[in-house]
C-alpha cells in the first residue's frame, strides 16, 4: 500500500477544501509506518553502530502465508498447522488464498512483540523522514513512531499500542493510535486505529477510525512470522465502513539497503497496495532482520513517497511516563470523539513504565 498514513495525507491534501471530515482512508499508519523496529543490529557502521554482513539475493523458499475469517469466525491462525479451518464462503480480498483466519485464542495472553523483522518494545522511538512528491508540489516528511506502555483489550485479545506523530512540512496533521498483538506462532497482526486530523494546528476529526470486530472491520496481517517469496498475498486489515483494505506480499528477500543510520543487509521488501484505488500505485517497505522497517518507496500513483530511517532511541523511563500519559489522552479523547466505534471498546491501560532507561 502506499502507507496507511500516506494516503491519508494525500487525501487529506485533496481535499481539505471541500469536504474534511468526510474522508475515506486507503491506508494504516501503523502500518503506517508502523515501524517494526529494535537496535541497530544489522546496520552498517554509523554512529557506533556495527551490522553483519550477509550475501544478497531475491528470492527464497515458499512457506505457508498466515490468513485470517470474517469477525466472528474461528480459525486457527496458522493455515499450516493441524485442524486448520477457515471459512468456506469467506471472501478472498486480496487474491486467492488471502482469507482472513482470526481466532482469538492464538493470541499471547499479554502481548510480546519479538517478530525479528517487525518488533516493538515499549520505550523504542523511531524516526523517518521524506517526502511527497506531486505534480505541483513537493511536501516534506517527518513521522516519530513511538512504542507506548500501554495496552489495550480489543476483541478479547491484549494489543499493544503504538503512538504515531505526522508532520507535513513541520507542522503536525495526525497523531495516532494503532494497535498490535502477535500470535504464539508469530506473526503480528494490526487490531485498529484511531488517528487523529489537524490542520493548520487545529483538531478536526478523526473519521477513519477503524477497530477489529466493530462495523464489520477485522484485523489483518502486519507481518508474518516466516514472510517468503512466492508466498499469497495476505490482507493487512480490513475496514469497509472507512474503505480500507491493504494487501502485502513478500516481493524480494535479502536484499541490502543503504539510509542514514547505516547499510543494513538481509532486507526483506513487501509490497503494499489498496485494490480498492488501483490509481494509487503500490508501496515498496524495506525491513531489516531484528531492526525493523528502515525504507518506503512507491511505485506507480500520481504521487511518489519516499521514506527513510533516520534516527533510533531508547526513551529513558522518565520520557517513557511521558509518552504513556500522552497516549492515555488520546484514548481518553477518542470516546467523546468516535463514541460509535471507539467507545465500545475498553479503556487502554498502562502495563509497562521502565525500560531500563535512566
Amino acid at each position: 500500500m502506499p502507507s496507511l498514513e500516506t494516503i491519508k495525507f494525500l487525501r487529506r491534501k485533496a481535499t481539505e477544501m471541500f469536504q474534511p471530515y468526510n474522508r475515506s482512508t486507503v491506508i494504516s499508519s501503523a502500518c503506517v509506518l508502523v515501524l517494526a523496529l529494535t537496535t541497530l543490529t544489522s546496520c552498517a557502521t554509523q554512529g557506533g553502530t556495527t551490522p553483519p554482513a550477509t550475501s544478497n539475493g531475491t528470492s527464497g523458499p515458499a512457506s505457508p502465508t498466515e490468513s485470517a475469517p470474517a469477525t466472528g469466525t474461528t480459525a486457527t491462525s496458522d493455515p499450516a498447522s493441524p485442524g486448520a479451518t477457515g471459512t468456506a464462503n469467506a471472501d478472498e480480498l486480496c487474491g486467492p488464498g488471502s482469507t482472513i483466519n482470526f481466532d482469538s485464542g492464538e493470541f499471547q495472553e499479554s502481548p510480546n512483540l519479538d517478530n525479528k523483522w517487525f518488533s516493538l518494545k515499549p520505550g523504542s522511538q523511531y524516526t523517518t523522514t521524506g517526502e511527497v512528491k506531486s505534480a505541483d508540489a513537493t511536501t516534506k516528511r517527518t513521522v516519530t513512531h513511538t512504542v507506548t506502555g500501554l495496552t489495550k483489550v480489543i476483541d478479547g485479545v491484549k494489543t499493544l499500542v503504538m503512538w504515531d506523530r505526522d508532520y507535513a512540512d513541520g507542522e503536525l496533521v495526525e497523531s495516532e493510535l494503532a494497535f498490535f498483538a502477535q500470535t504464539k506462532s508469530g506473526t503480528v497482526w494490526l487490531f485498529g486505529e484511531y488517528p487523529e486530523e489537524f490542520e493548520n494546528g487545529k483538531f478536526i476529526g478523526a473519521p477513519n477510525t477503524f477497530i477489529h470486530s466493530i462495523d464489520e472491520a477485522q484485523a489483518g496481517i502486519a507481518m508474518q512470522a516466516e514472510p517468503r517469496t512466492g508466498t499469497a498475498e495476505y490482507v493487512q486489515a480490513h475496514a469497509p465502513s472507512v474503505d480500507f483494505l491493504d494487501c502485502g506480499k513478500v516481493l524480494q528477500e535479502n536484499q541490502r539497503v543503504c539510509v542514514p543510520t547505516g547499510c543494513y543487509e538481509d532486507v526483506l521488501v513487501i509490497d503494499e497496495h489498496n485494490p480498492l484505488e488501483p490509481a494509487v500505485g503500490h508501496q515498496r517497505k524495506f525491513y531489516s532482520a531484528g531492526t525493523g522497517l528502515v525504507k518506503v518507496t512507491a511505485v506507480g500513483g500520481a504521487d511518489q513517497e519516499t521514506l527513510d530511517l533516520v534516527k533510533v532511541e531508547q526513551l529513558s523511563d522518565a520520557k517513557l511516563k511521558e509518552v504513556n500519559q500522552e497516549a492515555m489522552k488520546l484514548d481518553e479523547h477518542a470516546y467523546t470523539v468516535s463514541k460509535d466505534v471507539y467507545g465500545k471498546t475498553p479503556k487502554a491501560e498502562v502495563t509497562t513504565e521502565t525500560t531500563g532507561g535512566q
